[in-house]
């Protein structure tokens, strides 16, 4: 039941000297960040961050992590200290200020974040993780929060007894009270493809990764739970335990910026419930042209806020049905979209990635095709938790003076035959 925990980095070579940490954030270009945030900062909003904790004292979060919540340990001010630093990097893509061009800006940089640790750093942390994670979801459920941000999951093969029952149970919990669930789908797409929980669970939003160029990256762990798509590859983020910053790629990063989106959305519209955002989100995603509609590669499409921020589209619809659920169920998962149903998530679906997958248009064009060698994640030295943190690792050296992972990374996986398949916007 032991997975190996995996750690942040990313896939790529260094950076140019030239590059500022804005010109590294591409997504912010690709999204039109600066025109969104004339409209929504994310200002009013709480995003929970389920994870190893955020660090209070990290530059760009400065004044906006609350108090918090600790579940794997005795003391809650623990809440606020990551000794591993994947949580940090989550809250800083959500809700980064940054203080110089030099420091990460989150996609809604008005946003505060509420810490909830539900994952440890020691193997006795570790033994009470689905519990831990099932607490924190109901912590979340009854704090002030609107978003909750889960950038880890458990395998399905890893977990036992009631568990995936729990999990769900929270969940229901959870969209009950009115919140956003999303959760990173994994990054087994490559290996196995081994669904994980609780992307899988019903009512979340599974959030999949893209690359730089638009591309599905070839560990994205794909089938009916993805529900959305986000950046996910070279994205910069503190490195944990250095200065400076490293580049990462994986579902976590993914899922943070898809919840950043909600974020931003939710802003604007305060009085709306966690299933109305999630029904404009989706609707307002590019989606699937040819082919099955949600792709079990993109879900619904690439997240979008700029449509409904700047150009007022989508349909909040009613405030108390999960667009989601309601799809599993054979209806649209929003009045305006005809799609065919999600089926039940299962362990493994077949191999294969989309050829090309495009939504939008313009700046905002979301294609994806199908990557080129992506690293095998890097297992982390002498440390293993009962699940699986969604993000990838590589060593390098960056020329300006910026650290980057110190752990090396593996072979890259065998060419997978692509189906012919495109999206549009």
């Amino acid at each position: 039941m032991i997975g190996s925990l995996l750690t942040i980095g990313g896939t790529i070579a260094p950076a140019a000297l030239a590059d500022t940490m804005r010109e590294r954030q591409w997504y912010l270009e690709t999204m039109e960040a600066e025109r969104i945030w004339k409209v929504s900062t994310g200002q009013g909003i709480t995003v929970a961050v389920l994870d190893t904790g955020v660090q209070s004292s990290q530059p760009e979060l400065g004044g906006k992590v609350l108090a918090g919540k600790n579940f794997v340990g005795r003391d809650d001010a623990d809440s606020q200290v990551d000794r591993d630093g994947h949580g940090t990097a989550m809250a800083t893509l959500i809700a980064g200020n940054a203080a110089s061009e030099q420091h990460v800006v989150g996609l809604s940089p008005g946003v505060n974040i509420l810490p909830v640790k539900v994952l440890g750093t020691t193997a006795d942390e570790a033994r009470n993780s689905v519990k831990a994670l099932v607490q924190g979801i109901h912590y979340a459920a009854d704090s002030k929060a609107q978003v909750i941000n889960i950038s880890m999951g458990f395998e399905e093969f890893t977990l036992r007894g009631d568990d995936q029952k729990q999990i769900q149970q929270a969940v229901d919990y959870a969209i009950q009270r009115g919140k956003l669930l999303l959760a990173a789908t994994g990054n087994n797409g490559d290996r196995g493809n081994d669904v994980a929980y609780p992307a899988a669970s019903a009512g979340v939003a599974g959030v999949g990764a893209v690359d730089k160029a638009l591309n599905v990256v070839k560990y994205s762990t794909y089938g009916s739970q993805v529900a959305l798509a986000a950046a996910g590859e070279e994205i910069p983020i503190p490195c944990n335990g250095k200065s400076g910053y490293c580049r990462s790629g994986g579902t976590s990063q993914a899922t943070a910026i898809a919840s950043a989106s909600a974020a931003l959305i939710w802003s604007k519209h305060p009085d709306w419930t966690g299933n109305q955002v999630l029904r404009v989100m989706i609707q307002t995603a590019g989606t699937p042209t040819e082919g099955e509609v949600p792709s079990r590669y993109v879900g619904y499409g690439g997240v979008r806020p700029r449509i409904p921020l700047l150009e007022g589209k989508g349909d909040p619809g009613p405030p108390d049905v999960n667009p989601l659920v309601a799809a599993k169920a054979g209806a649209s998962p929003s009045p305006s979209m005809k799609s065919a149903p999600p089926g039940q998530p299962t362990r493994s679906t077949p191999a294969g990635s989309p050829a090309k997958e495009t939504a939008g248009e313009g700046s905002n064009v979301f294609s994806w095709v199908i990557g080129g060698a992506a690293a095998a994640a890097a297992v982390g030295a002498g440390v293993f938790l009962l699940l699986r943190r969604q993000s990838r690792s590589q060593a390098a050296t960056s020329p300006d003076g910026h650290p980057y992972a110190d752990l090396p990374h593996g072979s890259p996986p065998p060419p997978m035959t692509p189906p012919d398949r495109h999206l549009g916007g």
